[in-house]
């Protein structure tokens, strides 16, 4: 019996030559992935090398170049006209379209996924989530064209002093993007929590609200906080839709409140910083608008791109591993 226990062991170990293709296959695709990763960085790293004073005659650069401290903490960013490259406002800019699509998404994409995973029929969530997930697939310029056709002129409405361009157009704009992604991510979360939590709550008298807010959104905060920091890491990186949306002037925050003119209470204070109603800058738009701007291959404000492209680099990636220790920490096992 062991004899032929052991004989099929060894027929199973063994790999026919459609598996070791497939195998070969597979390992050239993962390794493709790794080397175009290394690329990127390594591109992003020399070239934004050649744009700091203190690493530019390491490469081997004797060009104009820009103080790292400048770059790091300058609150003016003109790379034409004056040549002052602080990236300060662009960061500020960037985050403030994150803060107002995170107030949007993360609410509405975590009801709804609760919504799919405990309200939801099995026939109709087969419905709703490919449904939602084709948001996921829409080009982002067409969501630019949305927010400046349809968004921009509704907020008018309600505030009359917001321009054209402006910080909130683009948040409402990018929120809506990422909710799938947080929706998706925190429903296949929930769904993964065992039926017994849920049963056990139903035993001792939970309603399903109390199940669902109780019970299965603790179990599955690991997955509910990757998707939170996957869609913030997805809003910083936005472009066509920013670029289109927020407009193109940096901006630095002021401590003033926006007023909304409605009809019952007539001039009011909101609580909205006034930047959400001006152009702003993030750090994406910066790279689109020097990209189709009247630049000169090579000179400092075109290895500015890059500059800027390390600085998102280093910002997502510090993101991504915030999540991935997030998930690690709070990760439920169940058996």
């Amino acid at each position: 019996m062991s004899t032929d226990l052991a004989a099929d062991l060894t027929r199973r170990t063994e790999r026919s030559p459609r598996e070791v293709l497939a195998l070969g296959f597979f390992l050239v695709c993962a390794g493709l992935s790794v080397l175009t990763t290394l690329g990127i960085v390594l591109v992003l790293v020399r070239e934004s090398a050649t744009f700091f004073a203190e690493t530019a005659p390491l490469v081997g650069f004797e060009g104009p170049s820009v103080p790292i401290v400048d770059f790091i903490t300058g609150t003016t960013w003109s790379p034409v006209s004056t040549g002052e490259f602080g990236v300060v406002p662009l960061v500020i800019d960037t985050l403030v379209i994150v803060a107002g699509s995170a107030v949007i998404a993360l609410p509405l994409g975590l009801a709804t996924a609760i919504y799919l995973s405990e309200y939801a029929s099995p026939a109709l969530r087969s419905y709703l989530k490919p449904a939602l997930e084709i948001l996921a697939g829409v080009p982002t310029v067409i969501y630019g064209f949305f927010a400046l056709t349809y968004i921009t002129p509704a907020l008018g409405s309600v505030f009359p002093e917001i321009t054209f361009f402006n910080a909130l157009s683009a948040s409402i704009v990018v929120g809506i993007m990422i909710i799938p992604m947080v929706s998706s991510i925190s429903e296949d979360a929930m769904s993964a929590v065992p039926d017994e939590l849920r049963e056990a709550g139903y035993g001792m008298g939970a309603t399903k609200f109390d199940v669902s807010v109780g019970v299965v959104v603790p179990a599955s905060v690991s997955g509910i906080a990757s998707s939170y920091i996957l869609a913030l890491s997805r809003a910083i990186g936005e472009t066509m839709a920013v670029a289109l949306a927020a407009g193109a002037t940096p901006n630095m925050p002021a401590a003033e409140l926006a007023r909304a003119s409605l009809p019952i209470l007539g001039d009011v204070a909101v609580p909205l910083p006034q930047i959400y109603l001006e152009p702003i800058l993030p750090m994406t738009g910066a790279m689109v608008q020097l990209l189709t701007g009247d630049i000169t291959g090579g000179g400092v404000a075109y290895r500015s791109l890059f500059a800027i492209g390390i600085t998102l680099f280093v910002i997502t990636l510090a993101m991504n591993v915030i999540s991935d220790l997030i998930a690690r920490r709070y990760r439920e096992e169940y058996r």
